[in-house]
């Protein structure tokens, strides 16, 4: 069974750290995806990072570049967004998502994805 269950959002403050989780089961294959999209009130989801288990490629949106950090640990079981220098713009739902084999690797279509968690709430206080 494929599940993904997102962890870890919160209310910070601008300028501070948060890292969110993603436990992912059923996504330990050599050729699958993990990313992280958000989605702010009124506003499309748009994507924030994905890493590829095939290489360890990652890619980030531009608006998160050298703030964002996505990782795994050894097992591809749990999949980390790193967070800092967070931005009342970064406040969103914040969703893991994953792909399954000969995944298109693509922050700009959230429908290429095929797996999504419920979700995990990222508060930004200014």
């Amino acid at each position: 069974e494929v599940q993904l269950v997102e962890s870890g959002g919160g209310l910070v403050q601008t300028g501070g750290s948060l890292t969110l989780s993603c436990a992912a089961s059923g996504f330990t294959g050599d050729d699958d995806a993990i990313g992280w999209f958000r989605q702010a009130p009124g506003k499309e989801r748009e994507g924030v990072a994905y890493i590829s288990f095939k290489d360890g490629s990652t890619d980030y949106a531009d608006s998160v570049k050298g703030r964002f950090t996505i990782s795994t640990d050894n097992a591809k079981s749990t999949v980390y967004l790193q967070m800092s220098s967070l931005k009342p713009e970064d406040k969103a739902l914040y969703y893991c998502t994953a792909q399954k084999g000969s995944p298109v690797l693509c922050l700009s279509s959230w429908s290429h994805w095929d797996y999504w968690g419920r979700g995990t709430q990222v508060t930004v206080s200014s």
